[in-house]
């Protein structure tokens, strides 16, 4: 017994020892059973399957109704499960104090309110504080008496008030999860936001960079393609007419 339990308790259990039953032949005599004890109007658990089976050979000595799949239905109304000896519950739910055997001293019901209760908890908490540090000065009763003393009153009503605080505090976890991802969330799109503004302003000096360099390409080319001025005697720019004709001319000389 105790080496099963220490299997049970292994993180990585073997396989329990009954799954050597489950063999195709096994599993086709419990076909049978069921039809048979079907046609006989038989409970299938009551049911004696050496009678049903006596036709059949190597009936095993143990009940072949052990091979049935579990009733999911029994799982769903019972709540829970037993899977390697420990027991799950179908729906995953947080105990409260109360259902952990505590002395719970606030609502169960997370709907109503409860800020009244742990307040007037942590006032409690409080008061038995002081009432503890003023009983540490008083004499101890005599050996004879069966009474504890005032102060172990004290520290176990102290317990309590703990204990409910603690309690309380571990039923706003998922609130808290939630709060937090909240904030991370908003800082996240905060973060991007700024991001997108960044960028934003990047591209607009690029833009305003990438416009001056248009404007001064667009000089530039404007100078280049402008007619060449002569001076005159007076000293003015004169623009000088060339044609067709003055190029050829000019062509010839060349040659």
């Amino acid at each position: 017994m105790e080496e099963e339990e220490a299997e049970l308790r292994n993180p990585f259990p073997s396989p329990p020892s009954q799954y050597t039953n489950y063999t195709t032949r096994n599993l086709n005599l419990l076909e049978v059973l069921k039809e048979r004890a079907a046609a006989a109007n038989v409970d299938l658990e009551a049911s004696d399957q050496h009678v049903l089976l006596s036709d059949q050979p190597s009936v095993p000595s143990w009940s072949l109704v052990q091979l049935e799949k579990p009733r999911v239905d029994w799982i769903l109304e019972d709540g829970h499960y037993s899977v390697f000896g420990d027991q799950w519950f179908v729906k995953e739910t947080i105990p409260s104090l109360a259902d952990l055997g505590g002395h719970q001293l606030y609502p169960v019901d997370p709907s109503v309110d409860r800020r009244p209760s742990l307040l007037a908890v942590l006032k409690s908490a409080l008061v038995t504080y002081y009432a503890l540090t003023g009983s540490m000065l008083s004499p101890p009763p005599p050996p004879t008496s069966a009474e504890p003393p005032e102060w172990q009153r004290h520290v176990e009503w102290l317990t309590i008030l703990a204990q409910n605080l603690m309690a309380a505090a571990n039923d706003l976890r998922p609130v808290q999860a939630r709060v937090n991802l909240e904030l991370m969330m908003k800082r996240q799109l905060e973060l991007r936001r700024e991001e997108t503004k960044e960028i934003h302003s990047r591209c607009d000096v690029i833009e305003s960079q990438l416009s001056a360099l248009r404007l001064n390409v667009k000089q530039s080319t404007t100078e280049i393609h402008r007619p060449k001025a002569s001076k005159t005697e007076a000293g003015t720019d004169k623009l000088v007419q060339v044609t067709a004709e003055d190029l050829s001319q000019w062509a010839d000389e060349v040659r």
